[in-house]
Parts: C-alpha cells; sequence; structure tokens
C-alpha cells in the first residue's frame, strides 16, 4: 500500500508595486512567447528571476560575513600555544 501524499500550500498577502521598464522590442516579443509557452506572464518571469537574484545574493552576503568571522577567529597551525 503506498503512503498518500499531503501537500499544503501556505498563502500570505504581499504588497505590490508596479515597475515600469524599457526593453528592446525583440526582447519582449521572445519574453511573451517564452511566458505563454511556460503558461505564465511577462510579469511573472520578471518577478521570478529579480526574486533568485536578490535570494542569490543575500545567501551570498550571509556565506561571506560568516567566512570572515571564521577568518577572524584565525588558527592554530601547530607550535607552542599561546593562550
Amino acid at each position: 500500500m503506498r503512503a498518500a501524499r499531503v501537500y499544503v500550500l501556505l498563502c500570505h498577502a504581499v504588497a505590490t508595486q508596479n515597475l515600469t521598464l524599457k526593453l528592446p522590442t525583440d526582447t519582449i516579443r521572445r519574453a511573451k512567447i517564452l511566458a505563454a509557452e511556460r503558461g505564465t506572464s511577462i510579469s511573472a518571469l520578471v518577478t521570478e528571476t529579480i526574486e533568485d537574484i536578490v535570494g542569490e545574493d543575500a545567501a551570498y552576503q550571509t556565506a561571506k560575513r560568516r567566512a570572515f568571522d571564521w577568518l577572524a577567529q584565525g588558527w592554530h597551525l601547530g607550535g607552542p600555544h599561546r593562550g
């Protein structure tokens, strides 16, 4: 017998704001085609891409901060230990 899968969708209201972009006509045409193929909108494509970039940058900044903290602690590489 297979276990049943349960999916939970969490929704919360997010404040949004309009943004006007100027893009080359060909880019807009290709974006419309891509959005249609994916069953979404150009707005959703742009939102997803920007959220990915922002999330990656936040993760990078966190990792960088941890690395600097780790480096600031220093390492004992042998020899007499200075307390």
